[in-house]
């Protein structure tokens, strides 16, 4: 096998290509060292100096992004906090309205307007809805009551007033 006089040149630029790579690599990581506050011995007053800066305007960028966040997540909480205050004076004038509905209806409650003016007709003996017996009562049917022939209900059971006196099955 004989190399040709093309790819002896071929070989020699790939050598001295990973030569150059090799130590750029190593000035990488040592810029990174000193960059990190190592290996900073052999270094000069000058060398010392250039890194000082660099780390200066990466610390003035960083400070600067971070100012970048911090007023946009403020100019967030600022549109929220105006997001809540409005829907905190809906809710108010929403409670507002609802206070002064209770208030009148409690007021025709307490007045008696509600039992004249209601649909529903309250019994003779308790003009007033609130004021009614702390018994349970059911009712069932209407008051001119006819019991049907065959019913499974005893007369002693059903009264003139429709009341059902217990369950009856």
């Amino acid at each position: 096998m004989s190399l040709t006089l093309s790819s002896c040149i071929s070989i020699q630029n790939w050598y001295q290509e990973v030569t150059k790579l090799k130590a750029k690599y190593e000035t990488l990581q040592r810029t990174q060292r000193h960059l990190l506050g190592e290996d900073l011995g052999p270094l000069n007053v000058k060398e010392l100096q250039n890194l000082e800066k660099q780390l200066e305007g990466a610390l003035a960028l960083a400070r600067q992004r971070k100012t970048q966040i911090m007023i946009e997540q403020m100019e967030d909480l600022r549109k929220k906090e105006r997001e809540l205050g409005d829907l905190n004076k809906q809710l108010k004038i929403k409670l507002e309205a609802e206070g002064q509905n209770l208030k009148t209806i409690q007021g025709l409650w307490s007045s008696g307007a509600v039992a004249e003016t209601s649909n529903f007709p309250l019994h003779p003996s308790h003009p007033h809805p609130m004021d009614c017996d702390h018994e349970p009562v059911l009712q069932i049917g209407y008051h001119n009551f006819v019991q049907a022939e065959g019913s499974s209900v005893p007369k002693s059971m059903a009264g003139e007033t429709n009341f059902i006196h217990g369950w009856v099955i």
